[in-house]
């Protein structure tokens, strides 16, 4: 499976698959294309002198998979309770690597047309980690590039 780094969301024909979570007190999305499986809770493994963010590693039917917990990364709460936190694994290149969320909502299709770029909303919104900004009836999506969050901030 190939990782798309950022994408271009001007064909308002087009659809695409996403994965809706929680994190805090918003909901955020991802491609579906990266998206290997969602798992409960694992244990988790501490890794000394990592950056804070770097909840550890998990072993998943034997494969180690750095595990990465955005509410640190980009400073929010925890919500909801630990039955409800998932973690999503991601296959990204050659490269295996999960996240915490809060809670998973669903699998949605966004029609390409109601995505935001993050710059058309607001002009000095830190974008690096952002894809756009998708309207689904009354709800905002955050669409995170995953890929520049797991790979180009910390394995590459």
């Amino acid at each position: 499976m190939q990782a798309v780094e950022n994408k271009s969301y001007s064909d308002s024909k087009q659809e695409m698959q996403v994965v809706a979570f929680q994190l805090g007190l918003e909901e955020y999305a991802v491609d579906i294309i990266n998206v290997q499986e969602i798992i409960k809770l694992h244990k988790v493994t501490r890794i000394p002198r990592t950056e804070p963010y770097v909840e550890g590693v998990i072993n998943l039917r034997g494969n180690i998979i750095p595990l990465f917990n955005l509410h640190t990364k980009f400073k929010l709460p925890a919500r909801g309770s630990s039955e409800d936190q998932r973690i999503i694994v991601f296959q990204l290149d050659d490269i295996k690597a999960a996240i915490i969320v809060d809670k998973v909502s669903e699998v949605l299709h966004i029609n390409t047309g109601d995505i935001e770029a993050t710059d058309h909303v607001y002009q000095g919104m830190n974008a690096s980690h952002i894809n756009g900004i998708a309207k689904i009836e009354d709800r905002i999506l955050i669409l995170l590039n995953i890929y520049k969050i797991l790979i180009n901030d910390n394995i590459r």
